[in-house]
């Protein structure tokens, strides 16, 4: 429920008075004095739900827009009449259990923090999250996601949207490309100074495969659903007036880590190694906005002016529009990913029949097969290992030319320009005794 004070003007008292009867609301009047063309302060207790109608009214009853108006949470409200109000507007309400218009332009604006602060927060976050990728901790992965300031500028830019609040629009995307910017510099810099340091004296192999910064590189479809579902987390506990701390945590888990993983990419020279992570990040952006406009939207947020909304209406479809064909391209990225994985999974399963057939006329037998991709955004196979058991009392068999031609025949043909043209196979023999 929530606690509204409005600034009666003059010569509206009787108007204003006699709207709130009509809604079945209890108000108390206060006189005002200021002499700055007001006679009254009314106070009254309303569902929040019945926030945005009922502020409508009293403006078509004469409070204008600019005046002072305080919206309040009220934690308790005893009253016959109060409790009929909440059965009304629970009745009535056709757009859910959303807060009014003029409440979620509040508290998206406040998300939004002064830009000291978010640039303060964003290389803190960065930093440990680049810190936690490198010990390999995913507790304190974790934590960098608690302290990032991310969903407030996501939430900005969609509201601005939908309520036709360019400033507030323009402040989110600024906020947006300048977090995305922070991060990564942030964690490039603090990664280099580790190299540099012999803080982390791993090369650039040895640092991609640690598996919270290998789980990173090589994003799937999956990847584009947690980012879809942040979105909508957040635009739905944003219009709903519940905190939107958990979400912010969801959000910045779709895009703090990404980030880092391409700042250690750019320490450690290998740039083109962290591709896929860069896409993820962007992904991940446009994705939370997509969905954000697209569920306040859906909810019936609308500019206060009933000529802004088809104005407001093209803004709107230009910008899911816009959003949608660069997630699309983007996307395509994450369905390559996902099929290469799908594929690597089928090439291995193959190369091990392919081996078991060669070894099939001989005494030995295939104890391990192990395949080593490359450092591509898709990961393409590029070098095969075998370990051959074989007896002793006998010479090992001589397979390795020929497992290297079967190996290949069923290798898939490589998707990207990181792919090997013919894939490399190791042989190790093993004395196995009986």
């Amino acid at each position: 429920m929530r606690l509204v004070q409005v600034l009666v003007p003059t010569g509206k008292r009787k108007t204003v008075l006699r709207t709130l009867d009509e809604e079945g609301v209890d108000y108390a009047v206060s006189d005002e004095s200021s002499g700055r063309g007001f006679v009254a302060v009314v106070t009254f207790p309303v569902p929040k739900e019945a926030v945005e109608p009922v502020l409508a009214r009293l403006r078509d009853a004469g409070i204008e827009r600019d005046a002072y108006t305080v919206v309040m949470n009220a934690e308790t409200v005893a009253s016959r009449r109060f409790d009929e109000l909440v059965a009304k507007y629970e009745e009535d309400d056709e757009n859910g259990d959303r807060i009014a218009r003029e409440e979620l332009a509040s508290k998206a604006a406040d998300l939004a923090p002064s830009l000291p602060t978010y640039v303060v927060m964003t290389v803190i976050s960065a930093v440990v999250a680049t810190a936690g990728l490198l010990l390999d901790s995913p507790a304190v992965v974790v934590g960098s996601m608690v302290i990032a300031p991310l969903v407030g500028p996501a939430m900005a830019a969609s509201v601005g949207t939908v309520v036709d609040d360019d400033e507030m629009f323009v402040r989110g995307v600024r906020l947006q490309a300048l977090g995305g910017l922070l991060a990564v510099g942030a964690a490039a810099v603090f990664a280099f100074i580790l190299k540099e340091s012999g803080t982390v004296p791993l090369s650039v192999s040895e640092v991609l495969r640690i598996p919270e910064v290998g789980e990173r590189l090589s994003p799937d479809v999956l990847s584009l659903v947690i980012a879809l579902g942040a979105g909508a987390a957040g635009a739905i506990s944003l219009s709903s007036g519940v905190s939107t701390a958990l979400v912010g945590v969801m959000i910045a888990a779709a895009l703090v880590p990404p980030t880092a993983v391409v700042g250690i990419g750019i320490a450690w020279g290998a740039p083109e190694s962290v591709v896929g992570s860069a896409i993820l990040v962007l992904v991940n952006i446009l994705s939370v906005n997509f969905v954000a406009i697209g569920v306040l939207w859906e909810q019936g947020y609308r500019p206060e002016k009933w000529f802004r909304q088809s104005e407001a209406r093209r803004t709107t479809a230009y910008r899911i529009v816009v959003l949608g064909v660069g997630l699309l391209v983007l996307s395509s990225f994450l369905g390559a990913v996902t099929f290469t994985t799908y594929r690597n999974a089928g090439f291995q399963s193959d190369a091990q029949d392919a081996i078991e057939d060669v070894l099939a006329d001989s005494d030995a037998e295939l104890l391990a097969l192990d395949i080593e991709f490359d450092s591509g955004p898709v990961q393409e196979p590029e070098h095969v290992v075998v370990t051959v058991g074989y007896d002793p009392q006998e010479d090992p068999p001589q397979v390795q030319a020929v497992l290297a031609e079967r190996v290949n025949s069923v290798a898939p043909d490589p998707l990207s320009p990181w792919g090997a043209d013919e894939i490399t196979v190791e042989v190790r023999y093993i004395a196995v005794v009986d």
